[in-house]
């Protein structure tokens, strides 16, 4: 998980083209958006976690940073 790849995504996607870049990447298809990784999982990581930052931003009125916090202490949660 590169954050800065996270970031960028934030920054220039909504997330219409972001679902629709999961939905191909999990259909083993070429996405339409540009999404860097090494590789498809590594990409889909990077989308999912773009997803939830921008769903965070939104049902909480916050700003990346704090969006970006809240999911890495989900993804600490999760694999600790």
């Amino acid at each position: 998980m590169k954050v800065p790849v996270i970031k960028t995504l934030v920054e220039t996607q909504n997330l219409e083209a972001l679902v629709a870049a999961e939905e191909a990447i999990l259909e083993e298809q070429t996405p339409e958006i540009t999404v860097e990784g090494a590789d498809e999982g590594e990409q889909l990581t990077h989308v999912m976690a773009a997803i939830w930052i921008l769903n965070h931003m939104q049902d909480h009125n916050t700003d990346f940073k704090t969006a970006l916090r809240e999911y890495t202490k989900k993804v600490r949660v999760s694999i600790s």
